[in-house]
């Protein structure tokens, strides 16, 4: 079999990210974080995105290819993420892998980025085929049918905020700072849950849509009708019941997932494999839970490594050397898809 190098570059949000993939292996990855930027504002803000992108792209391009002694003619696919994400970001990534693409004449592929992050476990894992795939991120909660690597049907989606967006949200209210999901996550871990405190919006149908937003007001009820939570927080002092509250919202987030994860499988009696991914796959109640389910169900949970699991070059390359491989690629006129726009199936079989 004829090996197949493969960089991959990551700019879908805040996150700069390349890596090299080889005959799906990787071989080495880098990444800027915008994190510091953009906890100033309490979220990410697009024009900012889009400028740092730019300002890292090109330096973290010449490391990786120096610290791997390589020259661009020596990539055989250059693969990219084409969205949904924010718009600015997306160009200034396609933007680069064109240019680049041209250059050394690669293959260039446009990778879907919410496949990406479900093919990320290919990295670690054989995937059996088919499976489910349950991607939890901060922009999107979405439930799949993965029949192979290119055939993925939505079975459900957000009806309003993405789990990740709903924690982040309850995060600031709760005066946690930006990035939020991670310190809620952290806070949650010694706390106590009540599963009472919290309701479980839109479980309660026969649905595999998800809705977070009913989660987030009560939480904010809640805070408006007892303050305690919040107190000593300016003092760096975190109480019980502050992480009591995490721990709540944590277990009405994760019963919600696994509620309708269960619902999926039910439908989909002879699927015994569930993948999950996107940054809140790397919270440890999820984990556990997602885990005990499909053990309860004989079944096998794959998951990628924390690392794989937030935005990063690595998926990309990965799923853009698995598509050349197969004979996949695009024109130099593919477009960017922004976030709440559908990704065509626009890729090309090429002799």
């Amino acid at each position: 079999m004829i090996l197949v190098l493969c960089l991959g570059i990551e700019s879908s949000c805040d996150e700069t990210a390349l890596a090299l993939v080889r005959d799906g292996t990787l071989v080495d990855a880098i990444l800027a974080s915008q994190a510091d930027v953009h906890a100033i504002f309490g979220g990410v803000v697009p024009e900012l995105a889009a400028r740092e992108h730019y300002r890292f792209i090109g330096p973290l391009y010449d490391r990786l290819m120096s610290r791997n002694e390589l020259t661009p003619t020596e990539l055989d696919v250059i693969a990219v993420a084409r969205g949904p994400g924010l718009l600015g970001s997306l160009l200034v990534g396609i933007a680069f892998a064109k240019a680049l693409a041209l250059a050394s004449e690669a293959r260039f592929i446009g990778v879907n980025h919410l496949h990406a992050h479900l093919l990320a476990v290919g990295l670690q894992e054989t995937i059996p085929w088919p499976c489910l795939g349950l991607l939890v991120s901060g922009g999107h909660t979405e439930i799949y049918l993965m029949e192979n690597f290119t055939r993925f049907t939505r079975l459900g989606r957000s009806l309003d905020d993405a789990a990740g967006e709903a924690i982040d949200k309850i995060a600031k209210l709760l005066g946690l700072q930006y990035p939020g999901g991670a310190r809620l996550d952290a806070l949650a871990r010694r706390g106590r849950a009540d599963p009472k405190l919290f309701p479980r919006p839109y479980l309660d149908n026969d649905s595999l849509d998800f809705s977070f937003s009913g989660l987030k007001t009560a939480v904010a009820t809640q805070l408006a009708r007892d303050a305690r939570p919040l107190e000593n927080i300016a003092l760096n002092k975190v109480s019980q019941l502050l992480c009591d509250v995490c721990a709540s919202v944590n277990l009405a987030v994760v019963e919600i997932l696994c509620g309708k994860v269960e619902r999926a499988l039910d439908r989909f009696p002879g699927i015994r494999t569930l993948i999950l991914a996107g940054g809140v796959a790397a919270n440890s109640l999820l984990r556990a839970r997602a885990a005990r389910l499909m053990e309860e169900r004989a079944g096998w949970l794959l998951l990628p490594p924390p690392h794989l699991c937030t935005d990063n070059g690595a998926m990309i390359a990965y799923a853009g050397e698995l598509l050349a491989r197969h004979g996949f690629g695009h024109d130099l006129d593919m477009e960017a898809i922004p976030r709440g726009v559908g990704v065509p199936d626009d890729l090309r079989q090429y002799g």
